[in-house]
């Protein structure tokens, strides 16, 4: 859907961290998926009750699901953060999943924020459970705006749903969020959930995840299992910022077994090699069975190789994924780029 500028503006008033007026690339991609205003859904977590009808801020719903239920398909749930009481070192939390059904395609869930910062947007933790906090099953769904704390819980951040029938999350775009904390059901093994992942279904094709900040994830994107057999396909991760420390970390993306055709990862940022005790991965990727680009990213290491082989010391590459303009250190005067290539 593309809006007309009385619409973006109305919109903007509603989450001016989107920014129209900058009409950046962010703004651009959101807007695009953006509902009218007249279909937008306030969330409230301090002032709301989930009886009002939710259509103005001053008759807000209470929970994030409650107007997911009650949002039209093509409808937008703008969700307000929660006050962060006076001395208190971390955001007010709604303690709630959310799970979108397979009847809102195109549904978009903003925060209302400013900024990617945590406590600068709406955070949804609960602290406990092997739930997902937010599953999708509808298609076209925009997520904006919005942090994500595993906290002690182990079914991970989001959960793209997608069991190429009843449940369909291809066309999934998440701008712009903060993932902290995520880990599935192993402590140390990120390849068992993160703070993205793909059902051990697979399917949840055409995905955009941009301009994303991880931090001390056990894993940042995860494709789990093989991906029930069936390839992923189109998947652009980009402008985003991988967890550290190391020490927390298993692998910031996950995406072996049985792949992902389509891939594209640009302009990212990976603080550190992961190495958390134990870890069965250790690496910044796994990318078997991709095809795909890696190009234009930068990473916290020196002297790490990218290959298609267990032996590779920074990540797992093929050779079905291109390398190109991505970096990493090299000692003062060693004559070098560091510029990282493909290691056969």
């Amino acid at each position: 859907m593309n809006l007309t500028l009385d619409q973006a503006q109305a919109v903007s008033r509603s989450a001016p961290a989107l920014q129209i007026a900058s009409v950046g690339e962010k703004l651009r991609y959101a807007l695009n998926f953006a509902a009218l205003p007249k279909d937008i859904i306030y969330v409230d977590g301090d002032n709301g009750i989930d009886t009002n009808d939710g259509l103005s801020w001053d008759a807000p719903m209470k929970t994030i699901q409650a107007a997911v239920t009650l949002a039209p398909a093509g409808g937008t749930v703008l969700v307000k953060p929660k006050a962060i009481p006076v001395g208190s070192a971390d955001p007010a939390d709604y303690a709630e999943t959310i799970i979108i059904p397979n009847t809102k395609p195109g549904l978009a869930l903003i925060g209302y924020n400013t900024g990617r910062a945590q406590g600068a947007l709406p955070q949804i933790k609960k602290g406990a459970g092997s739930t997902a906090l937010l599953t999708i099953r509808a298609p076209g769904c925009l997520i904006a705006g919005l942090g994500f704390n595993g906290g002690s819980a182990t079914g991970g951040g989001i959960l793209l749903d997608d069991d190429g029938a009843t449940k369909l999350a291809f066309g999934t775009s998440i701008i712009g969020c903060h993932f902290k904390n995520c880990a599935g059901s192993s402590a140390t093994d990120g390849r068992l959930g993160g703070a993205i992942q793909w059902a051990s279904t697979g399917g949840a094709w055409q995905i955009l995840i941009k301009d994303c900040r991880f931090y001390k994830n056990l894993a940042d994107i995860v494709l789990l299992g093989a991906g029930g057999g069936v390839t992923v396909q189109d998947v652009v991760i980009e402008d985003c910022v991988f967890s550290n420390p190391g020490t927390s970390v298993d692998v910031n993306l996950w995406l072996g077994g049985n792949g992902i055709t389509g891939l594209v990862i640009r302009r990212c940022t990976f603080q550190e090699l992961p190495a958390i005790t134990s870890g069965s991965v250790a690496r910044y990727m796994d990318l078997t069975g991709c095809v795909g680009v890696l190009t234009d990213c930068n990473f916290g290491c020196t002297g790490l190789t990218f290959r298609n082989a267990s032996m590779g010391t920074g990540a797992r590459v093929p050779a079905t994924v291109f390398i190109s303009c991505c970096y990493q250190q090299v000692a003062a005067g060693a004559g070098a780029t560091g510029e990282i290539g493909y290691t056969a």
